[in-house]
This record gives structure tokens, C-alpha cells and sequence, in this order.
């Protein structure tokens, strides 16, 4: 506080928005309708096709209904079970319940926050219907590991890049490498349509399953109108929110280079301190949607403390993922030690595209206040 006033508030993330995303969704309010309903629907799945490389695409209203479709399209029900990481928000783990089948929590890596790939063949049984793999904060699980297990057991590894807009593994991009991929476009992420989310395959068959089910189950082709072949599912975007994510497509290589700035400063500024930060391996690249830090175990860092110093700045905070086996709903894995270990000592930092340095500097100045040496 200076003067009894107020410094300004620095938000954790917020959307890019400009002229381009008003026009567009404009022009859809005013013109979407009729036999126009999917024209930016229909755009937007188009230019998200050829950004990420891959044969087909859905736009759903979420990712985790993207993620609901596609493991629904494989026939994952009752009994079946599907392998993810520990450290994960909610959302990832939530269309495996509500298919009825099991979600295997297993421990993750230290480095990349995501899932351990020894891990997952030991937690592999003959009711494993898929890996999930969770592509944390723009961080890139081994899908080479993860896709030899798959192999050798006959079971598909999806990709959950809803965070990973920008992030690219061996020269593909995140999500366009597993049997399916499912990406998140919440106000909070890299590139928004407000809520909203794609499922997106190189695999025809599989495609033209979740293509009938995310249409109430009437299948592409069918010519009795309002005719159901099976029970599907309305996980549909707008033609409103597919028209902003048109112009963030036409800004995606801006708006991803913008995180990747944000990063790279903190990552400077931070790098005398007991800590480490999102990485990025050789022959990848991260998109950085979340800027994240670990604080070394041995130093000494108190999470509470520096949420508390954040609000006295005016500075929102967000805290690491819990471990989902913490949460009531699931069965407690206090053997997933690095999970438990992790979320105590992370903190993720503000982001959004266009924050300034100074208020970076803000937001630094709070940390190293707060994260001291090695004891």
C-alpha cells in the first residue's frame, strides 16, 4: 500500500482480446444463425486441424467433455481402468468416473510434474483400457516411454493437452500424437473461446464414433431426421465462442509466444534462488501456459506465508494441483511420494500475455522475500 491506496491488481491469468475476437464474434451474433449456425464452428476446427497436424477435430464446450467423448468413442465403461498421474485438477479424472470405470492414480516424475512412466507399467492390469497422459502447466509427459507400454499391452495413451497449447514433442505438437488428444480453451488458458474445448484424431474409425455421440448419437449420414443410432452426448461449442477462437487462432504463434516471454523473464530473475521451474528438454518445446515453481526440499519456504504476502500486494495467487488421492472421493496413495511432496512446495505465477515487467518484478520482489536459502 502506498497513500492509503491500493496497488494495482496483478491477475494470475487473463485472455488476449482484441479487435479481431469483437469483430468476429460480432459478425456471429449478427449473422450466425440459420443455415450460417456452424460456419465459425466448422472455421475454427478447420484452423485447429492444420495448426496441430492432425486428420480431424470436434469443438466440445470443454476439454473435459472433449476428454468424455473420446474415452466413451473407445469403449471405456464398468470395470475398465485408465492410468493417470497424481498431481492433476479434477477435470481429467472426472469423464473416467462418470463412464463408470476406475481412474489408477500413480505417482509422477519430479522434473516434469507428470506421470512416471515405470509408474504406469506397474500399475498395468488386465482391465487397463488407456493411459492418460497429462501434459502439466505445458510440461510434456514421455510419450515415446508411455506409447512402448501402450504397445507392448495392447493399450492406447491419450493426450490431455488442455494446458499444452504451443507445447511440441520431438517436432509434433502436443495432442496430435495419441490415439486422441483433448484441448481446453477456459478464459484462463493460452488461446480462449471464454468456456470451451476440441477433441482432435489421426485414427477415421474412431473419429466417426464421437463424431455420432457428440450429436445425441445421430450418426453422420443419416438421412430420417432426428434419428438417434445410439445415446450420445451435447457437448457442443457455439457458433459465438468457435468465432473468438477463430481470430486467437489467427493470433495463436503471438499469443503463445507472449507466454513464452512471461516464462523466460521469471525464469531470469528466479534462477539464483533454491528452485526450479518448468522444463523444457532438448528437442522440445513448452508452451509455458503456467509459469510454476518448486522450491528445493531443503529450503526453507512456507506456501501459506507467500499466498498471504501475494494478497497483502495485491498479487492473485494459485496454488500447485493437489494430489487427487487427497481428495475424499478417492482412495488415499500415500505412496505416490513425490505427488504429496510436490504440491507444498509449488506455486504457480502470474501469466497473462500482455503483464508488464514491472509488475513481474512485483511478483518476483514477493518470492525472493519469502524463499530463503538452503537450512
Amino acid at each position: 500500500m502506498s497513500g492509503g491506496n491500493p496497488k494495482p491488481r496483478i491477475h494470475y491469468t487473463k485472455p488476449s482480446i482484441t479487435e479481431l475476437e469483437i469483430r468476429y464474434a460480432t459478425d456471429a451474433a449478427a449473422n450466425g444463425w440459420g443455415e450460417h449456425c456452424y460456419d465459425y464452428i466448422r472455421r475454427f476446427e478447420a484452423l485447429f486441424r492444420e495448426h496441430l497436424g492432425v486428420k480431424h477435430a470436434i469443438a466440445t464446450s470443454s476439454a473435459t467433455g472433449a476428454l468424455h467423448l473420446g474415452m466413451a468413442g473407445l469403449g471405456i465403461g464398468p470395470g475398465d481402468e485408465v492410468i493417470l498421474g497424481d498431481i492433476n485438477w479434477i477435470a481429467s479424472a472426472a469423464p473416467i468416473v462418470h463412464l463408470g470405470a476406475k481412474p489408477v492414480l500413480v505417482d509422477v516424475l519430479p522434473d516434469t510434474w507428470c506421470l512416471n512412466p515405470a509408474e504406469v507399467e506397474a500399475a498395468i492390469t488386465r482391465r487397463t483400457k488407456a493411459i492418460l497422459a497429462v501434459h502439466l502447466y505445458g510440461n510434456l509427459c514421455d510419450l515415446d516411454a508411455l506409447r512402448e507400454i501402450g504397445k507392448r499391452h495392447g493399450i492406447p495413451v491419450i493426450e490431455d493437452a488442455a494446458e499444452a497449447i504451443g507445447s511440441i514433442w520431438h517436432g509434433r505438437r502436443a495432442g496430435s500424437i495419441g490415439i486422441f488428444g483433448a484441448f481446453s480453451f477456459h478464459g484462463t488458458k493460452t488461446l480462449t473461446t471464454g468456456e470451451g474445448g476440441i477433441f482432435v484424431t489421426n485414427d477415421d474409425a474412431l473419429y466417426e464414433r464421437v463424431l455420432t455421440l457428440s450429436n445425441h448419437g445421430r450418426a453422420r449420414g443419416e438421412t430420417r431426421q432426428f434419428w438417434p443410432e445410439t445415446i450420445g452426448y451435447k457437448y457442443k461449442m457455439s457458433n459465438l465462442q468457435a468465432a473468438i477462437g477463430c481470430a486467437q487462432m489467427e493470433r495463436a504463434q503471438e499469443l503463445i509466444a507472449g507466454k513464452r516471454r512471461v516464462f523466460e523473464y521469471y525464469r531470469t530473475a528466479l534462477s539464483g534462488l533454491p528452485l526450479c521451474m518448468n522444463p523444457e528438454p532438448s528437442d522440445t518445446v513448452n508452451g509455458f501456459w503456467m509459469p510454476t515453481l518448486v522450491v528445493d526440499k531443503d529450503a526453507a519456504f512456507d506456501r501459506e506465508a507467500l499466498l498471504a504476502g501475494f494478497q497483502a500486494e495485491n498479487i492473485d495467487g494459485r496454488v500447485f494441483f493437489w494430489p487427487l488421492s487427497m481428495l475424499p472421493m478417492f482412495r488415499q496413495h500415500p505412496q505416490n511420494r513425490v505427488s504429496h511432496s510436490l504440491y507444498r512446495r509449488a506455486i504457480n505465477l502470474p501469466s497473462y500475455h500482455d503483464i508488464s515487467n514491472a509488475d513481474q518484478d512485483r511478483v518476483i520482489e514477493c518470492i525472493t522475500k519469502l524463499v530463503c536459502a538452503r537450512q
